[in-house]
């Protein structure tokens, strides 16, 4: 947990370098951004673990990039603030936030909100393994297997999987699952999508040609759906 990456996002200077002296020195990594508009940025490329958020921000305030990276991302948030009236509080949790942090406050304390929230998120994300006749996924391990042998998977290749599986099922649509795996500032690009589902697709299909697990949806996307033949032998494990 204490190698996890932190996005630090406020427009103070010295305030991002003291987060990342306290951060930094408990074995984070951190990246920062100076604006919402920045930060959605950082999101797209970078992918943190978690998002420590100032409230009161020129610009995109922090109330509305916090609404804006919901659109689109699950990613734990605390807001920063100095304000504390309980309007304020309820605006950032309504707005998505996972907690809020008024200062000035202690480094043990904004420390322990930290662990404390990575430990609630990465309990819900992490799904159980998924086990058919062919093909074996264990989410924690990032490990999979097509007939026993191992499947190397790419970063990008493996969350896309784990999104379609999360969603076992579901028709999930193109600008869904790119602003899911990729971030807000994706959508439009139907293609580069088709051409990782079509790597995906070579890398766990018993027959690319034929798709048994990820199947295309016209016009709308794509659903994972395992076999029906083979739906006694397929589990979330428990």
């Amino acid at each position: 947990m204490d190698s996890a990456t932190v996005l630090i996002v406020d427009d103070e200077p010295q305030i991002r370098r003291t987060l990342l002296t306290i951060l930094t020195s408990q074995g984070y990594s951190v990246v920062e951004a100076r604006t919402g508009d920045e930060a959605l940025e950082v999101i797209r490329d970078e992918r943190p673990d978690l998002i420590l958020l100032d409230f009161n921000m020129p610009g995109r305030t922090g109330v509305e990039t916090c609404r804006e990276i919901r659109e689109c991302s699950d990613i734990p948030i605390i807001i920063l603030t100095v304000r504390d009236a309980e309007r304020d509080k309820v605006l950032a949790l309504d707005a998505g936030a996972n907690d809020y942090v008024v200062k000035p406050f202690g480094a043990n304390e904004l420390l322990a909100r930290i662990r404390s929230t990575l430990r609630r998120t990465t309990a819900a994300s992490v799904l159980p393994p998924f086990v058919s006749h062919c093909l074996t996924i264990d989410f924690e391990r990032r490990v999979v297997s097509l007939r026993g042998k191992p499947v190397r998977l790419t970063r990008k290749e493996f969350d896309l999987l784990h999104y379609l599986v999360a969603n076992c099922g579901k028709s999930l649509s193109h600008r869904r699952m790119l602003q899911a795996v990729w971030g807000p500032d994706y959508g439009e690009e139907t293609e580069y999508l088709r051409v990782f589902i079509n790597q995906l697709r070579k890398k766990i299909e018993p027959d690319p040609r034929q798709p048994r697990f990820i199947h295309t949806e016209p016009w709308i996307g794509y659903r994972f759906d395992p076999p029906q033949e083979a739906s006694a032998e397929v589990s979330l494990e428990k």
